[in-house]
């Protein structure tokens, strides 16, 4: 009996780490890589110039200094036409190394910021005034998937 017992927890033992090797070689064709900040935006009708000046402006200087002083890697803009009234038809979108990354940085952000921009004062008269030319419909966090092996 005792002999039964020493040799099923062998058994066991040994399928535990038959498993454990398995999944540790599991190899994806993918791996994931930097984290995106996408802001998706409607610019109301008549306002494309005002608001790109803006984005062209104020918005690229912020993401030259975020990315000069290493806290993003890129940053890109796409326009569309909107598919419908409730359509978004720019994307704003920032390339970050990671999300830990990301979020060690929001205060040094938020501090850059205040020297690119201006005052928190500032800062919310740009939002109100902006108002008047877009709308922001959502803002999403996304991970690029990179189609390779994890290295």
């Amino acid at each position: 009996m005792k002999r039964n017992r020493l040799l099923f927890s062998s058994l066991i033992a040994l399928i535990l780490t038959v498993s454990a090797l398995v999944v540790a070689q599991v190899n994806r064709p993918y791996r994931s890589g930097a984290v995106w900040s996408v802001s998706f935006i409607k610019m109301k009708p008549g306002m494309d110039t005002a608001y790109l000046n803006y984005v062209a402006g104020d918005w690229k200087r912020e993401q030259e200094a975020l990315k000069k002083d290493g806290q993003i890697i890129s940053y890109k803009v796409l326009t569309t036409e909107a598919h419908g009234a409730n359509d978004w038809n720019i994307m704003l979108m920032t390339e970050y190394k990671d999300l830990a990354t990301m979020e060690a940085n929001e205060t040094k952000a938020d501090n850059l910021a205040q020297t690119v921009i201006g005052s928190d004062e500032k800062q919310m008269q740009g939002y109100r005034d902006r108002l008047q030319i877009r709308e922001v419909l959502e803002t999403r966090i996304a991970r690029e998937q990179v189609l390779e092996p994890k290295r």
